[in-house]
């Protein structure tokens, strides 16, 4: 599990699909990547990093 993606999406008070429809994938995917079941690309990897204003590093490793 990525606790710190959940993290910073709880410290920003939105919801899955909230997060999801600004980054243009479905809420299933985002949930997926949460719990590290799948692997974002490398693209999708920066927006989110980027979105929760934080690095690759500090949210997937």
């Amino acid at each position: 599990m990525r606790k710190k993606l959940i993290i910073s999406r709880q410290n920003m008070r939105l919801k899955r699909p909230e997060v999801a429809q600004i980054l243009g994938i479905t809420p299933q995917f985002l949930g997926a990547i949460e719990r590290g079941e799948r692997n974002p690309s490398l693209n999708l990897a920066k927006n989110i990093a980027d979105f929760y204003n934080s690095s690759i590093d500090e949210l997937f490793f």
